[in-house]
């Protein structure tokens, strides 16, 4: 089991190589590729990365299917990183 930090970098990882998905998670975001980098690791940065998932469910079961990573982990890594949220909503 990934720890929340290494869920939100695998989430990174694979947006990399889903440029319609990043384009979409930066312009969300406000976040521009040469700031990658630095907004690694800052919390706010991390939280987002994994609730730009938890808010698309096709997009999450996209990486879940590709990474071999279940949907409660990410689910997990989002109450760490951002708290408790309901998306039933």
């Amino acid at each position: 089991m990934k720890n929340a930090d290494d869920t939100a970098i695998a989430i990174l990882t694979w947006l990399a190589n889903e440029p319609e998905l990043m384009s979409r998670f930066l312009a969300l975001t406000g976040t521009d590729p040469a700031s990658l980098r630095s907004a690694i690791g800052e919390p706010g940065f991390m939280g987002g990365l994994v609730a730009f998932l938890m808010e698309h469910e096709p997009t999450l079961m996209a990486f879940c299917n590709e990474t071999q990573t279940s949907p409660e982990e990410v689910v997990r890594a989002h109450h760490v990183l951002s708290g408790p949220r309901d998306f039933e909503d």
